[in-house]
């Protein structure tokens, strides 16, 4: 894992990214010659470069425990690869190889990359001697020889090695570099041994230094295949922001040192990258996803934080934040990668992006963003005969919601048909880009009629760092300077807010009169929730709360919705209880426009066909399903409640919709003919997987459109004071509970439980969101907050389940966990138990029917 080691002098000081603006798509086909100068991304669709490889979406201790993240993350992502620690390993609580294996294996997860050295708990990594530490690798390698998945994992036997137990290899000095090579070189072999001893065909990795090391691969590998132990697959780290910059010839001269000795090329796995500033930003992050994809390395983000949340790419435990959309349409990009062409290669914080071109399904895609604040043209060239001479084109856009904050479904800037030029190209202009955002352009035949057209409400940003500020001070974060610091909007933050006068007074300026939704971008490390009061134009005064965040500016959300005339106002957010700093606001019109998702975007089983006779709501078209094949919709919803689903379809036999393992709706007949199917279903706060399917019959399927609210009607809360408690269980107050109550100490014995009895007016699949608070840490390991996940087991009529609960940092803040339930019509026993550990507190459970 990265280690505060590295925090040297060797980043260079370059001018980071510009404001956020809001960001907005043009209309034109041509570019006037007064704008020659807009910078280009050319995407040439008739050179492409190879199968799609998904190699960058992998993360070290992303997962931390089966069921954190939830599989409703981590399945749409299609993991290549991740990195764990040794089995019962000492260095985090959590993060343990063969515990997040399930999830992983679940998700279609690729290699799992074991870090064998963090068996031990001190950073640098105590040095017992290397017979202790053989013996350790001995007991790890046995538990996973015996396994029908042994070889799903690859052994990294020595972590960043010129950082621990062998420091000389970073040495200058000719003979200390030496000695510590040939320490290194005899452990390697003793160890490599070892494992091939017990799994003979186990598969390797090194050598795994904190960068790439020139001197250090010039004089291993050669060595290694002399001795015959040259690893199986190569890594090291590349965390630097000069990284984007230099790996391309770093990767050049490895390979160069491969054909010198006469080896076949081995699979390289970056198995850390990025700093603090790039996680969870989609500006940023695209540039590191576009280079490792384009050749074709795999990659892990680094674990600078905590676990558990995909290295920060995670709101909470069913929730994704911007930075995992990016990660979602990486997923989905089919067939093989095409050759992009950027404004300018090997440049830090520039315009970056990944194209793909799938001909079965007459697809093509770019993934895009980074350093660009102004405007771009994207240039598709060599589009396929095979898809006609107008094509419609979509652009989306995700945005950057901090590290914690919420992220909805991308927005859809724009869906137009263009006639394709005669050289088999069509420019799609950008403006107003935001370099935290990234940007997907989806391009298919056109079918009959237009597409409809993006509705895309106003929307303005505003800086704390510009507003008025009385008693704050603005802090510059995460910078190329910096790369450790936070990522912050427009890299500047307003902290130190902490006297009874503080306050930041906000100027907008709306174009209409209406409701707007408020976000505001701000973090807190007070321990607890934190109240600020907002006014505007000095009016009545209401309550903002903020929930904890890991730390000050760790970035999360809190939003609230206000009135306003057309104009200038003036928002002000003054201090109340506790601390918080601020980053931004974003102001956006209300809208309650539905959120459409096409069936061609969705995840697929079998091979469905792509159909475009039809442009559809979105010109996107539609699948066709037969027996066997399957769409999996990633539908986002904003809070816990119903919402109405509605399926545009046809279909001469019928299907299904499920969700959350269950049959949801029943899709019947139409005898061919298009439909609208409703249904109310109940939604999860964050991602639900929704799968259409038909068996007998075909599906001919174009989108499912969801609500852009729900409501409660129809759930039932139980508060778990009103429980049945055994053993040490126990009712404790706290205001910040639903009643003023919760109860604790439940677990860390068998007969220390609490149960609920629940009612249901019928049999079937229900949805029990559980609302608990869990703020165990085991210690902060050098940088690292150690967090730790509770478990309970959770017994329905006696059939028990374990559900991990993550840490969500105060023991005041409550957060909901959906537990989808098989009940039985009338009372239903409900009972929480852990006999090992304590299991989190619970504030109360709702019980809602799957259909409403």
């Amino acid at each position: 894992m990265p280690r505060t080691h590295r925090r040297s002098g060797r980043f260079r000081s370059l001018v980071g990214a510009g404001a956020v603006t809001a960001a907005l798509v043009g209309t034109a086909l041509a570019i006037p010659a007064a704008q020659a100068a807009t910078p280009q991304l050319t995407v040439d669709l008739g050179q492409t470069t190879g199968a799609v490889m998904h190699g960058a979406n992998g993360a070290l201790y992303g997962l931390s425990d089966d069921g954190v993240p939830g599989d409703n993350l981590v399945t749409p992502l299609h993991m290549t690869s991740i990195a764990t620690k040794a089995p019962d390993g000492a260095q985090h609580p959590n993060g343990d190889a063969l515990v997040v294996q399930p999830a992983f294996a679940r998700g279609g997860g690729g290699d799992n990359l074991i870090y064998m050295q963090d068996i031990y708990a001190n950073w640098p990594y105590e040095n017992l001697g290397l017979s202790d530490y053989l013996a350790k690798v001995d007991t790890m390698v046995r538990k996973v020889a015996a396994r029908p998945d042994a070889d799903t994992f690859v052994w990294v036997p020595f972590n960043e090695p010129d950082g621990n137990w062998y420091t000389g290899l970073g040495s200058s000095n000719t003979a200390t570099y030496a000695n510590a090579l040939s320490s290194f070189e005899s452990d390697w072999t003793t160890v490599y041994k070892k494992i091939r001893s017990i799994i003979p065909e186990a598969r390797i990795a090194g050598p795994n230094e904190t960068h790439y090391d020139a001197r250090l691969m010039g004089d291993f590998y050669p060595w290694a295949k002399a001795n015959k132990v040259l690893p199986d697959m190569t890594t090291w780290h590349e965390l630097d922001p000069g990284s984007l910059s230099h790996f391309e010839g770093n990767l050049s001269a490895y390979r160069a040192i491969e054909r010198k000795i006469g080896i076949s090329a081995l699979p390289v796995n970056i198995n850390e990258y990025g700093n603090r500033r790039d996680l969870s930003v989609p500006g940023q992050m695209i540039q590191w996803m576009s280079m490792f994809e384009r050749n074709k390395v795999y990659a892990d983000q680094a674990y600078w934080d905590i676990a558990g949340n995909l290295d920060g790419n995670v709101s909470q435990t069913n929730i994704p934040n911007g930075d995992w959309w990016l990660l979602r349409w990486y997923a989905g990009l089919t067939g093989k990668t095409a050759k992009v062409t950027p404004p300018q290669s090997n440049v830090i914080d520039t315009l970056q992006g990944i194209a793909s071109l799938d001909t079965h399904a007459k697809q093509a895609q770019v993934l895009l963003g980074g350093g660009t604040s102004g405007s771009a043209d994207t240039v598709i060239q060599h589009i396929p005969a095979s898809f006609g001479s107008k094509v419609n084109v979509s652009v989306e856009r995700t945005a950057w919601s901090g590290y914690e904050g919420a992220a909805a479904a991308p927005s859809v800037l724009a869906r137009k048909s263009y006639t394709v030029a005669a050289d088999g190209s069509v420019t799609v202009p950008l403006t107003d880009l935001d370099p935290m955002s990234a940007y997907r352009i989806t391009v298919n035949p056109a079918g009959t009629g237009s597409p409809t057209a993006a509705d895309v409400p106003w929307s303005a940003t505003y800086e704390a760092e510009n507003a008025a500020l009385t008693s704050g001070t603005v802090y510059t974060q995460g910078t190329v300077s910096n790369p450790y610091g936070y990522a912050t909007s427009g890299t500047k933050d307003v902290g130190s807010l902490n006297q009874p006068d503080s306050k930041a007074a906000f100027t907008v300026d709306v174009p209409s009169t209406g409701t707007y939704d408020l976000d505001v971008f701000y973090g807190n490390q007070s321990g607890g929730p934190a109240t600020q009061t907002l006014t505007v134009d000095g009016g009545s005064a209401r309550t903002i709360t903020y929930s904890p965040t890991l730390n000050w500016t760790y970035r999360s959300i809190a939003g609230a919705s206000v009135s306003l005339t057309a104009g200038k106002h003036t928002l002000t957010l003054a201090k109340g209880t506790n601390e918080v700093t601020l980053d931004k606001i974003d102001l956006t019109r209300s809208s309650t426009a539905e959120t459409v998702y096409p069936a061609t975007y969705a995840d697929i089983t079998g091979k469905p066909a792509y159909h475009y006779d039809d442009s559809g709501i979105t010109g996107a078209g539609a699948l066709h399903l037969k027996t066997g094949d399957s769409a999996i919709f990633d539908v986002y919803a904003p809070t816990d409640g119903y919402y109405t689903v509605h399926t545009d379809y046809s279909s001469k036999g019928g299907a299904t919709l499920t969700l959350d393992g269950a049959t949801a709706v029943a899709l019947p007949s139409t005898s061919g003919d298009p439909a609208d199917r409703s249904a109310r279903l109940y939604l999860s706060a964050g991602n639900n997987r929704i799968t259409a399917a038909t068996s007998g019959s075909n599906l001919d399927l174009s989108d499912l459109r969801v609500a852009a609210a729900g409501d409660t009607s129809g759930v039932t809360a139980y508060e778990a004071e009103n429980g049945t408690l055994a053993g040490t269980a126990v009712v404790s107050s706290d205001t910040w509970a639903s009643g003023g109550k919760y109860v604790g100490y439940i677990g860390n014995g068998s007969g220390n439980t609490l149960t609920v009895k629940v009612d249901a007016p019928k049999a079937g699949r229900y949805v029990m969101n559980v609302r608990y608070a869990n703020n165990q840490v085991s210690g902060s390991g050098n940088y690292n907050t150690n967090v730790v996940s509770r478990a309970a087991q959770i017994a329905v009529n006696g059939t028990a389940q374990t559900v991990m609960f993550r840490n969500n940092y105060s023991w005041s803040t409550y957060w909901d966990l959906p537990v989808p339930v098989t009940l039985a019509a009338g009372t239903n026993t409900i009972t929480f138990a852990n006999s090992s550990a304590y299991a989190p507190n619970i504030d109360r459970v709702t019980v809602a029917p799957l259909v409403g």
